[in-house]
């Protein structure tokens, strides 16, 4: 799915007007058509709803969302924020057609007139100001989405919570913005939902579509995207039945260290879970006995050094090499990497340890292989690409070093960001907070190494892998809980997964 930035988005609503074609008010009732549906289905029809309206087009939705709910049984109120004597012919009309078809209670929000009592019975609808914001609020409306705020009401924001930026952030600003408990986006995610810093701004949001064009969509460019089962189920190889084990692959998997072994098990049963055909995990000689009980499907290949890696195995029987997971940063380790590097032939899997150690040694990155894929937490990020002040200048970071070096960079999160050479970004749409727990970014390396060791591109590894583990995430979620989640069962969870993603 497309996530537009906001001149797109207005793009969208004009074309579908001019081709469809339909009247701006009629896309409106269409829009508030599909907010009401949402709202009978979560809502009782004795439920307190007061709406808050701004003097634009989403002051215009909110109107007419006022008198549907009233059509359907509802019993809403209607408070206008009036901060201007200007507002849209669509809010106009639409404020005409709630006087002259209900007996819905209007209230105009003024200066010095008193703000309705707003308590934990009542659903507040958030509809002040729209995606098109372009400068902080300010003044009357300001104290208004304060005062929301500080009730106890639950929220349900339509399109974009009041006061939130698209497509910038909105650090500093946060005292004027509201916090809702849901948010509805019209057709597309906005740029700001995926971030963190924008959590308890946007709640718990959904798309809901409400008609715009489909040519529009199909043509119109954007950098940015939210990963999907369709989408990912397009890039899934079909397994022929007469392949064989050599048909998926011989993947390299350089991991663990004295007392960090579990990560190389992990890592290891990701990958054989993922698909990888033949898996050989390369490990300092006191992990042998470990690995080889853990994971008898995995062959073994022996450094010289007892407690962590330190030589560079022959490389020439594997199609898919990663590196990282519990390996340490012994100084032996970071000239060994340094090594592999320069002798690898093949785009490299960077994870944990392997990405610290290129943090220390940043003359290095240049030298690694294209299309070689980073797997960093937002820390280990840090170390590579330099701090940020929000997530957005992160999110520029990221794509940055995707496009200088020629790599992808998948940074671990809520909605996981993987960048390209291209400058596109793909958002992560499975997974969950039980997944915040020591081992899964080991889990997500073995999945991508055991995608890449059946020739999925590095691209369509990343994307593949991240759904596939958040998607393992979720089922694990559903049997264990969040709070009892740890990271092997996501990866008892992947055939699951596997089922699930295939429609089985």
């Amino acid at each position: 799915m497309k996530i537009l930035p906001v001149e797109k988005i207005r793009q969208a609503d004009a074309y579908t007007i001019q081709n469809e074609p339909v009247n701006s008010i009629d896309l409106m009732e269409r829009a508030a058509k599909a907010c009401v549906d949402y709202v009978i289905k979560k809502w009782e029809k004795s439920q307190t709803i007061k709406l808050f309206c701004g003097l634009g087009n989403n002051g215009g939705d909110g109107l007419a969302i006022a008198r549907l709910l009233q059509q359907n049984g509802f019993n809403p109120e209607v408070f206008i924020t009036s901060f201007s004597d200007k507002f849209s012919s669509d809010f106009a009309t639409n404020l005409e057609r709630i006087k002259d078809t209900t007996n819905v209670a209007v209230t105009w929000l003024k200066q010095d007139t008193p703000l309705p009592r707003l308590d934990e019975n009542v659903l507040v609808i958030d509809c002040i100001f729209g995606s098109g914001l372009s400068k902080s609020v300010e003044g009357h409306a300001a104290d208004i989405i304060k005062y929301i705020n500080q009730s106890n009401a639950k929220v349900l924001s339509i399109d974009i919570p009041s006061g939130l930026f698209c497509d910038q952030s909105s650090l500093g600003k946060d005292n004027s913005v509201i916090e809702a408990d849901y948010t509805l986006s019209f057709q597309f995610p906005k740029l700001a939902f995926m971030f963190p810093e924008n959590r308890r701004f946007v709640g718990n949001w959904e798309v809901i579509p409400i008609g715009l064009h489909p040519d529009f969509i199909l043509s119109a460019e954007t950098q940015n995207f939210f990963l999907q089962k369709d989408y990912c189920q397009h890039i899934y190889k079909l397994r022929d039945k007469f392949a064989h084990k050599g048909s998926f692959g011989h993947a390299l998997l350089i991991s663990g260290s004295y007392g960090k072994m579990g990560a190389a098990i992990l890592s290891s049963s990701a990958c054989l879970r993922a698909g990888a055909g033949l898996l050989t995990t390369h490990i300092p000689r006191k992990g042998y006995e470990i690995i080889q009980t853990a994971i008898p499907e995995a062959m073994i290949s022996i450094d010289t050094s007892d407690f962590f890696f330190s030589e560079v195995p022959d490389l020439s029987p594997y199609n898919a090499i990663g590196i990282g997971p519990g390996i340490g940063m012994d100084n032996q380790t970071q000239n060994s990497l340094k090594l592999l590097i320069q002798n690898s032939g093949i785009p490299l899997l960077f994870d944990a340890d392997a990405i610290n150690i290129l943090g220390e040694n940043k003359t290095w990155i240049p030298f690694v292989p294209a299309n070689s894929i980073f797997t960093p937490h937002p820390k280990e990020f840090e170390r590579l690409a330099g701090k940020s002040n929000n997530d957005f200048e992160r999110n520029h970071l990221q794509r940055e070093f995707s496009i200088k070096y020629g790599v992808y960079v998948v940074l671990k999160g809520a909605h996981t960001a993987i960048t390209c050479p291209d400058g596109n970004c793909y958002f992560n749409s499975t997974g969950n907070p039980g997944m915040a727990t020591a081992g899964s970014g080991d889990v997500l390396t073995g999945i991508i190494l055991g995608l890449l060791a059946q020739k999925y591109t590095p691209q369509q590894a990343c994307l593949l892998g991240v759904f596939l583990h958040g998607l393992a995430g979720d089922r694990a979620a559903q049997k264990f809980g969040q709070e009892a989640m740890i990271a092997s069962d996501s990866i008892r969870a992947l055939g699951k997964a596997w089922k699930t993603f295939l429609g089985e």
